[in-house]
């Protein structure tokens, strides 16, 4: 890691400096190349004008403010030689489209500038080129309505990209809206769930308490652990839920899923046509937070889906290892990357980050170096909960 941060900038700046000498250059050559060549020839010297103007692209890319004013001083510099019309036209072009890219990428109060300077220089080169009056006049008229034409298209690239940004981050917020209901309707399975354990045992416990003092105590205990381990999990998810609103349909009924349903997931996985190895290190056997189980299954069952979906391959590895504080959730695959539009920004993924991040836990999600897409979820295991484990074992 250390070597690959090391070599990068030299590789940044070898082509920023190209770049940067290449528009540099291009005045000059610019001069020349309205001057020059065989008997004058217009032909060449329209090509070597081409060529010079090509020079500011990869300057443009990268600051097209600097690459346009660059070329509005060869553009002058050109026009004072007196050369054909005709030879300006392509660098006049070339202005037009900077001044439409930085309309594109730059706020208004850094477009005015750019095109003011850029009419100014272009009239100031009109008068180098054109004879009588007239001339001038509509040669001016076709200077503006030309740039003020790549003004109006590059505003409405930049109002389109920003209309885009606004969608896509609208539709983020409603998929994670959508997420942390889901997570919500599922939560409410698992604490109906611990009620019901709680309730059958108080009645246990209720009945047998003066008979059988010891299966009192057991009950008793059971409902302790039952009840921290709830309210545990209360605590950590329903406030990040507080936002999520209802959209009418019931909660589901089926119990929540959890890492013990993994075999089965994986058999329907291979039924879709992707084999599916399943590894469990550490102590798989022992009892997970509901909410932490039910999240580590949603993650696999996202990401098993994407690679059906999307990977093009026919197998992916499954790892889960419990470790002290930490579960480590891992799927590997590899297919042919990222997972179409859920390689970037993709709404499956957003989902599986709320589902770590609500968790108090983290999620990272990318193509890996060898070829093929992983995704790795850390969840941390509540001390509460591992305390009464221990105590239950005890």
């Amino acid at each position: 890691m250390p070597a690959t941060t090391t070599d990068r900038p030299p590789q940044g700046r070898v082509p920023a400096a190209l770049a940067w000498g290449a528009a540099v250059a291009q005045p000059f050559l610019l001069l020349n190349a309205t001057r020059t060549g065989p008997y004058r020839s217009t032909e060449l010297r329209l090509f070597l004008t081409a060529v010079t103007v090509g020079l500011t692209l990869p300057l443009a890319r990268r600051n097209p403010l600097a690459a346009l004013g660059l070329l509005l001083a060869g553009l002058f510099a050109a026009a004072t030689a007196r050369p054909d019309a005709v030879l300006l036209y392509l660098p006049v072009l070339a202005a037009d489209a900077l001044v439409g890219r930085i309309a594109a990428v730059r706020p208004l109060r850094g477009l005015l500038p750019a095109a003011l300077g850029a009419l100014t220089v272009q009239v100031a080169a009109a008068t180098y080129t054109t004879s009588g009056q007239d001339v001038f006049v509509s040669t001016v008229t076709a200077l503006a309505l030309a740039l003020l034409t790549a003004c109006l298209l590059g505003r409405s690239v930049r109002e389109r990209r920003s209309h885009a940004a606004e969608l896509r981050a609208a539709t983020a917020a409603e998929a994670v809206a959508a997420e942390r209901l889901r997570i919500a309707r599922e939560l409410h399975d698992v604490v109906a769930h611990s009620i019901g354990v709680i309730a059958i045992q108080a009645g246990v416990g209720r009945r047998v308490i003066e008979t059988q003092p010891a299966e009192a105590r057991n009950a008793l205990a059971t409902i302790e652990a039952t009840s921290r381990e709830t309210l545990a999990g209360l605590r950590r998810t329903l406030g990040a839920l507080r936002g999520a609103a209802a959209d009418g349909r019931p909660a589901p009924r089926d119990p929540a899923p959890g890492l013990a349903d993994l075999e089965r997931l994986a058999a329907s996985t291979a039924d879709a046509g992707v084999r599916v190895e399943l590894r469990r290190l550490g102590n798989p056997d022992g009892a997970l937070p509901a909410e932490v189980d039910l999240a580590a299954y949603r993650i696999v069952q996202e990401s098993l889906t994407n690679v059906v979906r999307h990977a093009a391959t026919a197998a992916c590895r499954v790892t889960v290892e419990r470790r002290t504080d930490t579960l480590l959730v891992e799927i590997a695959d590899e297919g042919r990357g990222a997972p179409g539009g859920d390689g970037v920004g993709g709404y499956g993924l957003v989902g599986m980050h709320e589902r770590a991040e609500l968790l108090g836990g983290s999620l990272t999600a990318g193509p890996r170096p060898g070829g093929g897409f992983h995704v790795t979820a850390v969840l941390p295991l509540p001390a509460a909960a591992s305390q009464s484990r221990e105590g239950n074992a005890a």
